[in-house]
């Protein structure tokens, strides 16, 4: 479904309204402030639409059911702005770690990537249980926020999130109020995150289509691009005590890794993992068909590891078909 520019619509609606009251012989000067000050946002929602992939449905693709187990997917054509598939679009489900990708971006807008960041006791590696994703930081460590954001994106660590949060917003809590701030800002209104790292909680959720808007967003930046793309990094750790201490870090991804068969429809550039007994396996990447044109293919929920790369793999798989039309 191409993009439709629904915001469009309301502009040109207020537009309209504005013009009768002039003709009518209402003071040019009250229309022109209603213009500039009451509509603001309408204004900057219609040019923010027509930059996006908009439906206000699911999307289907003729010969292709997709997986009906799978809690949401979608496939985006963001270079020609065109939803190439959708189910449960609109739902709104547990995104596990690709929070990280929201948590990642408002860091990118609001701090200095070479910023010294000291580790604080509630975002060491050691408050997190024996099974949660951690970067490997300790308390009264010092590192820079590239290198948390390399933490937080490649291994997933839940303890870079923490840091990087409390570093930017303050406190863990504001730092919540920037991101939800910002996902409103996008006008992924199905959204709002409780935590940096998406650890279960109830109240914390988004939809496959915010998830879009969100990642979306977050390819406008290089740094972003540098960061989901990396096989791996090297990170220069100052210790408590001083010591420096190298540690590398790589993706969770098994594409990255080698543990799953590519796709053939396009090259997969880099992304977000997340799992959550509750959300499931999830996926959010970037990828590249032959032709140039940039895709954003999302899953959401699927039961196990291998399935959620062979669902990915098919709807990726459904882009030379989508070229040909």
């Amino acid at each position: 479904m191409r993009c439709t520019g629904k915001k469009t619509v309301l502009a040109g609606g207020v537009l309209a309204c504005l013009l009768s009251l002039s003709a009518c012989g209402a003071d040019d000067t009250v229309v022109s402030y209603e213009k500039e000050t009451y509509n603001t946002d309408l204004y900057r929602a219609e040019l923010f639409a027509e930059d996006l992939c908009v439906t206000s449905q699911d999307v289907s693709v003729d010969g292709f059911s997709g997986d009906s187990t799978l809690h949401g997917a979608g496939l985006f054509n963001v270079t020609d702005r065109q939803v190439v598939y959708g189910q449960h679009l609109f739902d709104r489900l547990y995104p596990a770690s690709t929070t990280k990708i929201l948590t990642a971006l408002v860091a990118i807008k609001n701090s200095n990537l070479d910023d010294v960041v000291t580790v604080s006791s509630t975002a060491s590696a050691s408050s997190f249980s024996w099974d949660a994703s951690v970067a490997g930081i300790q308390t009264g460590d010092r590192l820079t926020m590239r290198d948390l954001l390399y933490g937080l994106m490649l291994p997933s660590g839940n303890d870079s999130a923490v840091a990087i949060a409390e570093y930017v917003g303050g406190t863990e809590e504001h730092f919540m109020e920037m991101v939800n701030a910002e996902a409103q800002n996008l006008l992924a209104t199905g959204t709002h995150f409780v935590t940096p790292n998406g650890l279960h909680d109830e109240n914390h959720y988004t939809t496959p289509y915010d998830l879009y808007l969100i990642f979306n967003e977050c390819i406008q930046y290089e740094e972003f691009i540098n960061i989901i793309s990396a096989p791996s990094y090297t990170a220069q750790i100052t210790g408590a005590d001083g010591t420096v201490r190298s540690v590398t870090w790589e993706p969770t991804s098994f594409y990255a890794r080698g543990e799953a068969a590519l796709p053939t429809g396009a090259n997969v550039i880099g992304g977000k993992t997340g799992y959550t007994g509750e959300a499931g396996n999830c996926l959010v990447l970037l990828d590249q068909a032959a032709d140039g044109d940039y895709y954003i293919s999302i899953v959401m929920g699927a039961q196990e590891k291998p399935l959620l790369y062979e669902d990915m793999t098919a709807m990726i798989d459904l882009i030379p078909a989508q070229q040909q039309e």
